[in-house]
């Protein structure tokens, strides 16, 4: 049994001198303010806003100097018509309670709404505005309207004045136009489920051309369900154009956005779906006498061009037959023409014949082959006398060299002094020096000797 249940309120007289527990304490608070808090207004700014799972709403409410904690349960937030949002002046009612497991007192409340703003009025704008950032209210996406529908479908209360008037209007328009009616509430609860169910049937139906969706005058409250999402995102994806007229002119809901056409009235509507069968068949009447104007007009000069086409043939048939002689003449002409050309080139062409035999390359080569053999050994005779006089000519050249040779005069007993380890050449003897190692290159081998004296004179 809860504290609440089992624990009994005590006067300020039986308080005193006792010792209470803090469930028992928490529970005098609770009732003290429940009983004398039970009914009361208050506005503030919403702040901290939290949304659990549960449904409930959670927040704080607050002005230039406090706050208090409030909940909002969830049988009092799936009423709302709008989004609480943080930072939203609000007017709210409630009673003061406590909450027992923290100790702490909070507003629990059964009614909100928008401090200086229609409840309704700002559910309207704020779902607007979400709506309109994904594009369901774009012009670019909307369609025009048929303009000679056969079936129309209508949405709308069966009892109500606007299914009389926008049959009346089809009707004096546009008689043998097809009407299917979608009975559905337009007002209360779950009037815009129904409707969209409608527009989505009609839709998948595809047995209308275009749809009015609507209903006539009425409260803000009355035209609410032509507000809600559901109705918005099924108008959108029908797949025939919809038409929305609900209200008067100065009515703006939701599903005018929507629509692919919005309509200020529901006779308005009607107007715009059916065109007006008389104007319709005057103009088909006169568009038929036109066509047959034209069409004789046209027979006319036809037939004028055809007498004188008959005439011209009776011409044309004579200069075909004159034309055809000449073409006879002129294909016995060029008959014997190139029979000549033809002998002609027959001739030349034996006569080029024959001399091309005269100079057959075959004939070339048996002649040449013939004499091959002499210009072969002519040849080799050449070579022979060059090969030898070459031979003559490089014994010379190499008797010089060898008389030139440094080799020569070291076999004559000369030897080259070359400085160690550089190898230089010694040319006079200031370029040694006394004690320098220096190597001299013999005929046959070498010597490394230390010069000890440097004479500068003549040899002797």
């Amino acid at each position: 049994m809860s504290t609440r249940s089992s624990f009994s309120p005590l006067s300020d007289g039986e308080l005193s001198g006792r010792i209470l527990t803090v469930s028992q304490l928490t529970a005098l608070v609770r009732d003290s303010l429940e009983s004398r808090f039970s009914d009361l207004w208050i506005e503030g700014e919403i702040s901290n806003l939290r949304a659990p799972a549960s449904g409930h709403l959670y927040f704080t409410l607050k002005d230039d100097a406090s706050q208090i904690r409030v909940v909002l349960f969830r049988s009092g937030a799936s009423r709302l018509r709008f989004h609480l949002d943080d930072g939203l002046l609000v007017v709210a009612r409630g009673r003061l309670s406590v909450y027992e497991p923290r100790g702490e007192y909070q507003l629990v409340l059964e009614y909100v709404e928008p401090k200086g703003f229609g409840a309704l009025q700002l559910a309207f704008e704020q779902l607007k505005e979400r709506l309109a950032r994904e594009g369901l209210f774009d012009q670019s996406r909307k369609r025009p309207l048929p303009p000679f529908p056969s079936r129309v479908g209508v949405i709308t209360s069966p009892s109500s004045a606007a299914i009389r008037d926008i049959l009346s209007v089809l009707h004096r328009r546009c008689p043998i136009l097809h009407v299917i009616i979608a009975p559905v509430p337009v007002q209360g609860e779950g009037a815009a489920i129904q409707i969209a169910d409608a527009i989505r049937s009609l839709s998948e139906a595809r047995i209308v051309d275009v749809m009015i969706v609507g209903r006539g005058g009425g409260s803000p409250e009355d035209l609410w369900c032509f507000n809600e999402e559901v109705v918005v995102r099924a108008i959108v994806a029908s797949k025939v154009p919809v038409v929305s007229a609900v209200g008067h002119e100065i009515d703006y809901t939701l599903a005018d956005f929507a629509a692919d056409y919005r309509a200020p009235t529901p006779s308005a509507a009607a107007e715009a779906v059916a065109p007006v069968l008389s104007d319709l068949t005057n103009r088909l009447v006169e568009l038929g006498d036109r066509a047959s104007r034209i069409v004789r007009q046209e027979m006319a000069v036809s037939r004028n061009h055809l007498d004188w086409m008959v005439d011209r043939l009776t011409v044309f048939q004579w200069r075909v037959q004159h034309e055809g002689q000449r073409l006879d003449d002129v294909v016995e002409a060029l008959t014997r023409h190139l029979r000549d050309r033809v002998g002609r080139l027959r001739h030349r062409l034996l006569v080029v014949r024959y001399g091309l035999l005269s100079r057959s390359p075959l004939l070339v080569v048996r002649r040449a082959a013939a004499v091959a053999p002499q210009l072969l050994r002519r040849l080799e005779q050449q070579i022979c006398a060059g090969l030898a006089e070459k031979r003559q000519r490089l014994a010379a050249k190499v008797a010089s060299l060898d008389s030139l040779s440094p080799l020569a005069v070291l076999g004559r007993g000369y030897s080259i002094i070359l400085t160690v380890p550089d190898g230089k050449v010694l040319r006079q003897a200031s370029d040694a020096r006394v004690g320098q190692l220096v190597r001299a290159r013999l005929a046959v081998g070498q010597l490394d000797c230390v010069v000890k004296q440097i004479r500068s004179g003549p040899f002797s």
